[in-house]
């Protein structure tokens, strides 16, 4: 089974339990201290720190490990029925970006918008078409990091 389908009961359904978000913000705080006791960045703001040694926010590996899943998918590198989890836009005319972009449902209720499917539809529309157009996992992976980079993002 895929890890897309390997996923913590209260993520399908939109939610975060207490003990989730406790533990994500745990997880920030030590991430932050420990780039604190890197030399030469101690003084700079968190997000400096991030971009100075080239890491992510838990937040953006989030995202990122979940684009990799929805690349593996729409690629057919996992044993997943890509129809089952994403809609391609019909129409994709007039819409810039790339050839892959993914329909939109509107979401009717808050917790709908953080599935997994809504949760990276925006950020999977928005790469560009060079990302998009790998065979392999890894330079796929390679690709958005660069993009990221160019974009000054990191956190």
């Amino acid at each position: 089974m895929g890890k897309l389908l390997a996923v913590d009961q209260d993520d399908i359904h939109g939610r975060q339990s207490r003990h989730t978000i406790t533990d994500k913000a745990c997880l920030e705080r030590i991430q932050r201290r420990v780039t604190k006791m890197v030399k030469g960045v101690r003084k700079l703001k968190y997000k400096d720190r991030l971009k100075q040694l080239g890491i992510y926010s838990l937040e953006r590996r989030r995202l990122r490990g979940d684009l990799k899943e929805a690349y593996k998918t729409l690629s057919g590198k996992e044993r997943l029925n890509k129809n089952k989890f994403f809609i391609l836009a019909q129409d994709n005319h007039g819409l810039q970006g790339h050839s892959q972009k993914l329909f939109k449902p509107k979401c009717r209720t808050t917790a709908t918008k953080t599935f997994f499917i809504n949760r990276i539809i925006n950020d999977w529309n928005n790469l560009p078409q060079e990302v998009i157009d790998t065979t392999i996992v890894n330079i796929f992976k390679n690709r958005l990091d660069k993009t990221w980079r160019d974009m000054g993002i990191y956190s």
